[in-house]
């Protein structure tokens, strides 16, 4: 089927639900006018309509194809990535002195939610690229900038980011490729990469990567680690590009989904070392890495967002126009659409309802990181920084489950059809899955909003952002609206079951960090349903009194069905955050060969 950007619904949630147009009113985000959204993000809909979306199905029947150490990608796949630079996208909000649009990141969170709808496994690309664009701007030498940022924010040329090795999955600190000084200032970089995101490709001239290595006199672990920049190309004084580096791929992976993008495994070092450039400082690697890491932890959570809503989209056109069975109470005289049976009907609300909300968490996030750059008052500036660190977990964790769940959900709505990979609802599934694992998985996100996250200040971000959460739900219960139903007091049950997890939570860090561990996991989902439940009521007041969202009684139904639905699992949820640690520490009992 084709795909459609759900616009409006977009700029309901930007606008109203993540609060762009209160930090542009306020002044926080300059003079960015934002009447040039809406524009924008039309002319996005329609190159991931028109270009991208019709090469889906191509790049996953045709994957890619290494041979001679070069990646082929598939059909087409150049020359829309061409299109893509004439058209400008890769240039949103990339900064304007090195020739950015320098709109907000909010804006392009907004495209990369688009293009991952369109085509995940395009989108992939470009992801990468911002991430390097945000390292190599905020930590590279002016020689550096001078000679790579115009040509990665243009997208002429493409970033990597290249972290984990075989034996060292997410622990970084196990890496063992290695840097050499060189007499010139320059470094010998030798080593292998695995699960490198378009490591090689043919849709560009040249490609950057960045990469963590480790000089021999680093200290231990992760205190030990440096960035360096190593262009698949070196380039000459002039600009041109000059000799053939020393870095190539050497495998890439058969994966479960996504295969139009090329998975790399990535050799330096097998003809004299590959010649790389420093990022910040030796042994500062890891800071400037998570530079990167936070800009393509937000991406990764919109590519859930992305897929669940092509999901979505697929599986309620699916709904409308298969005929099986005869709906209760029906008078037609032969089978009824699917969409009119409840449960289906119930599976298709839950779907936008959590695309909804992880949609507006995400988008969120991306309003904080703008404020926090761009806000001219310090305190402004530091608590949405705050805010930022504290929604970026629970945006990558809670949207990429949901984009799992949804897209299985898909699948169910399809039945025996959605097995079959003619529909594509298989394709939406299998493309989903790598999400909760990339740039560090669910897991790790959980970890790291109990332990870095919540107790920042003696928990100073998360009672501010439940004090905001109180007052919408305050706001729905005010309103006496009878079509809201039991929102308000659903909501509210979860605001209080979150409140006091948190409370418990902060106690056991004091005195058992694993107790608290144990309960990470359910404790981040609980955050997530709860503020994404207030963020769909917060979107549903402001819709009744908005001229442009047609019928705003719609809102009002997702926002009741999800608290009606989703919000009230958390009193079970958090039970577990309170009840996980026993049945852990007896699980070695069990878990035994």
């Amino acid at each position: 089927m084709t795909y459609r950007a759900p616009i409006e619904d977009i700029l309901l949630s930007l606008n109203h639900g993540a609060g762009l147009q209160a930090a542009v009113a306020a002044g926080h985000l300059g003079d960015y006018d934002s009447e040039i959204t809406a524009q924008v993000l039309e002319e996005a809909g329609k190159f991931a309509s028109d270009i991208l979306a019709p090469l889906n199905r191509i790049g996953d029947k045709h994957g890619i194809k290494l041979e001679h150490n070069k990646v082929t990608t598939a059909p087409g796949w150049p020359d829309a990535y061409q299109r893509w630079i004439a058209a400008g996208w890769n240039a949103v909000s990339g900064p304007e002195q090195f020739g950015g649009q320098g709109l907000p990141s909010a804006v392009n969170a907004v495209c990369t939610e688009i293009w991952a709808s369109s085509n995940m496994a395009f989108g992939l690309c470009p992801l990468l690229t911002l991430s390097a664009i945000d390292a190599l701007h905020a930590h590279g030498s002016d020689a550096l900038k001078n000679i790579y940022l115009g040509k990665l924010v243009s997208g002429e040329w493409t970033g990597t980011m290249q972290l984990t090795e075989p034996q060292a999955g997410s622990d970084v600190g196990a890496l063992r490729t290695r840097a050499e000084r060189a007499a010139d200032g320059s470094y010998k970089i030798f080593g292998s990469k695995i699960f490198i995101t378009y490591g090689d490709h043919d849709m560009t001239d040249n490609i950057v990567h960045f990469v963590l290595a480790r000089l021999p006199d680093a200290p231990a672990g992760t205190k030990g680690i440096s960035l360096f920049l190593i262009p698949k190309f070196l380039v000459n004084a002039d600009g041109s590009l000059g000799a053939r580096n020393d870095i190539f791929p050497s495998g890439v992976e058969h994966k479960l989904g996504i295969h139009a993008s090329p998975t790399c495994t990535m050799t330096m070092g097998d003809h004299g070392g590959a010649i790389g450039y420093l990022i910040g400082e030796e042994n500062r690697g890891m800071q400037c890495m998570f530079t990167m890491m936070n800009q393509a932890r937000l991406g990764v959570a919109l590519e859930g967002v992305g897929i669940a809503d092509r999901a979505y989209q697929q599986a309620l056109a699916y709904a409308q126009e298969r005929k099986q069975g005869r709906a209760i109470g029906s008078t037609s005289t032969g089978s009824d659409p699917i969409l009119k049976h409840p449960d289906v009907k119930r599976t298709l609300l839950l779907m936008r309802a959590l695309t909804g909300a992880a949609r507006t968490i995400c988008y969120s996030t991306a309003v904080a990181l703008d404020v926090a750059a761009r806000s001219d008052d310090p305190k402004i500036k530091a608590d949405a920084a705050a805010r930022a660190a504290l929604l970026t977990p629970i945006a990558k964790a809670f949207s990429t489950d949901i984009g799992t769940e949804v897209a299985s959900f898909g699948v169910q709505i399809h039945g025996g059809m959605g097995f079959i990979e003619e529909t594509g609802a298989a394709q939406h599934y299998r493309d989903a899955r790598i999400a909760p694992i990339y740039e560090g998985t669910n897991g790790i996100q959980s970890i790291d909003l109990v332990t870095r996250k919540l107790g920042v200040n003696g928990g100073a971000s998360v009672w501010a952002l439940l004090d905001e959460l109180s007052v919408i739900v305050k706001n729905v219960e005010a309103c006496n609206d009878p079509a809201f139903g039991a929102t308000g007091p659903r909501l509210r049950d979860a605001l209080e079951a979150l409140t006091r997890a948190s409370k418990y939570l902060l106690e056991k860090l004091g005195s058992s960090t694993n107790e608290a561990l144990a309960g990470a996991t359910p404790y981040l989902r609980l955050f997530g349903s709860t503020l994404g439940g207030c963020a769909l009521a917060a979107e549903a007041l402001a819709a009744r009194d908005l001229d442009n969202v047609g019928d705003p009684a719609r809102y009002v139904t997702l926002a009741r069905f999800f608290a009606e639905n989703v919000a009230v699992q958390a009193g079970a949820l958090e039970r577990s955050v309170v009840d996980s640690a026993g049945a852990l520490a007896s699980a070695d009992a069990v878990l035994t060969a």
